[in-house]
């Protein structure tokens, strides 16, 4: 037995595996960056599957997803309703284990985001999950808790539900760390900003992403879409990969291929369309509003293109849709297949996106922590839990676009 590190009395072993749960999994994004560390162990998971609001409750089928890569049956249950006690009864009959090492606890970021306009004046009920998540802590006791959120968590309008999280896993014994990132700084190829709560019980030594990133950074053509997905194969709107059924992008209306086609490849918007003949006739209503304005308007990235040499825009939950962002390819006339955004959101290039619906699978994708950072996460985490901080190779996630030498 090797020994690496003695906390107050108790000592960790490079044999010992933490156990993890993971509650709102969503398609697995967080968890599988632990699930991918032989250091931990994911015993439970939960979700309550739910999607847009008109689509009725538990009809997001990302536990069949979560299930396919991590291999876990997730329990479907609203956090808000279920208690402490009934996950662990869960855990008990899915794994046989209720101690839990590692809390992880994604509340949903709809209600803090910008970019929702209602959010601007009406707090989100389901904000108040932030501070929920305060209860499974006081309940499992983990070693270590992680949240991740938009950046709006923070320093937004209804940050005061973080700061009741934040007093309330202090009161439990707890160091808490909030920071917010631009995860391209990590390697994701997308500009995605998020906040990221890390807290351990004070027995530990606290460490961050911005810890584990000090003296280190990212190559910039490591963080493009072309190093991301331009080596996949070329397809057609409407068409799948017979090697690989993610690699599939739905099929565009004749008006909508036409409008995609006027518009300039690699990152072309558009507002490009008003220098084009005819181009008028491809504008929606709201777009000519804009036009009559003399301005662009909020959306200026909906039906773009992505640029090859850039990082991707946001990908959000609704993005199986050009008209809801910047998520048509660089100069395929089509959008971005499930595949090709998965890459662009940190997932492996082999993870199985599962639904009934091709709307769906591109949900799970958008709602997700992206692993490529997860990875680096639960990097952390071992980090706190045994004293020693990673080498580069154990923060670069397999199968993913990023290696070693991109980080100097």
């Amino acid at each position: 037995m090797v020994l690496i590190s003695t906390i107050k009395e108790k000592v960790y072993t490079v044999k010992e595996q933490f156990t993890v749960l993971d509650l709102f999994s969503g398609a697995g994004g967080m968890s599988y960056g632990f699930h991918a560390s032989p250091k931990f162990r994911v015993i439970g998971a939960a979700d309550a599957q739910n999607g847009k609001p008109s689509s009725g409750k538990g009809r997001l089928e990302c536990n069949k997803t979560y299930k396919a890569n991590i291999g876990i049956e997730p329990l479907e249950a609203d956090l808000s309703e279920v208690s402490p006690y009934e996950i662990e009864n869960y855990l008990i009959d899915t794994s046989g284990v209720a101690n839990v090492d590692v809390l992880i606890s994604c509340a949903p970021c709809t209600g803090f985001s910008r970019t929702v306009r209602k959010n601007l004046v009406e707090d989100d009920a389901r904000n108040s999950l932030v501070s929920r998540s305060a209860d499974f802590v006081a309940h499992f006791r983990p070693k270590i808790f992680v949240m991740e959120n938009v950046g709006e968590l923070l320093r937004g309008k209804f940050s005061h539900h973080f700061e009741s999280l934040t007093k309330k896993l202090e009161k439990l014994g707890y160091s808490v760390s909030a920071e917010v990132h631009t995860l391209s700084d990590f390697g994701l190829p997308q500009t995605r900003i998020r906040s990221l709560v890390i807290a351990c019980r004070n027995e530990f030594t606290l460490r961050t992403m911005s810890n584990l990133w000090a003296g280190r950074a990212i190559a910039k053509d490591a963080i493009t879409v072309r190093r991301a997905i331009a080596h996949l194969p070329r397809l057609a709107a409407g068409a799948i990969d017979p090697s690989d059924p993610c690699h599939i992008s739905p099929n565009f209306s004749e008006k909508g291929l036409e409008r995609l086609s006027m518009i300039p490849p690699d990152g072309g918007s558009w507002f490009d369309l008003l220098e084009v003949s005819g181009g008028l006739g491809y504008l929606i209503p709201s777009m000519l509003k804009y036009v009559e304005q003399g301005r662009v308007g909020p959306h200026p990235d909906v039906y773009g293109r992505l640029a090859w040499d850039r990082p991707a825009v946001t990908i959000k939950r609704e993005c199986s849709h050009t008209g809801n962002g910047r998520y048509a390819h660089p100069e395929q006339n089509r959008l971005c297949t499930v595949r090709e955004l998965g890459i662009l959101q940190g997932f492996p290039n082999d993870y199985r996106f599962e639904a009934s619906s091709l709307s769906n699978m591109y949900r799970h994708v958008g709602d997700a922590v992206p692993p490529l950072v997860s990875f680096q996460i639960a990097a952390v985490a071992k980090w706190i839990l045994t004293g020693r901080k990673p080498s580069l190779k154990e923060i670069i996630l397999p199968k993913t676009h990023l290696s070693v030498a991109d980080i100097s």
